[in-house]
């Protein structure tokens, strides 16, 4: 009784994560030779400690084809688009996968998965 006690008043002083970013969709279109995939996200961004930075592009085995890194908090800006271009994905491939990532929590558990045409 006393640990659970214990336990409650030491877990209700532990800051308050802000949770992983969340993929919303996402797009690709032939761009040259390359893709353009834009990908719209949404997170709690808290401060520049916390906020969503980068999310990337992989094949459906795991390797990366592209990444962006974001620079700032998104604060007014929730969801957000941003795009990475110039994605060089092999021919024949038919769909990718998405990850995001923020700074706090690191990469999240979400894979979204883009079928291209």
């Amino acid at each position: 009784m006393i640990r659970a006690a214990l336990f409650l008043l030491l877990s209700s002083a532990l800051p308050v994560m802000a949770g992983g970013p969340e993929i919303l969709g996402a797009t690709a279109e032939r761009s040259g030779m390359g893709w353009k995939i834009s990908v719209t996200l949404v997170h709690d961004d808290e401060s520049w400690e916390n906020f969503a930075d980068g999310w990337e592009v992989r094949d459906m085995a795991g390797n990366v084809l592209g990444h962006r890194e974001l620079m700032h908090p998104h604060t007014p800006d929730r969801p957000f688009t941003r795009s990475l271009s110039s994605v060089m994905i092999p021919d024949g491939t038919r769909k990718v996968q998405i990850r995001a990532r923020s700074k706090a929590e690191g990469w999240g558990d979400q894979i979204y998965i883009l079928k291209l045409k």
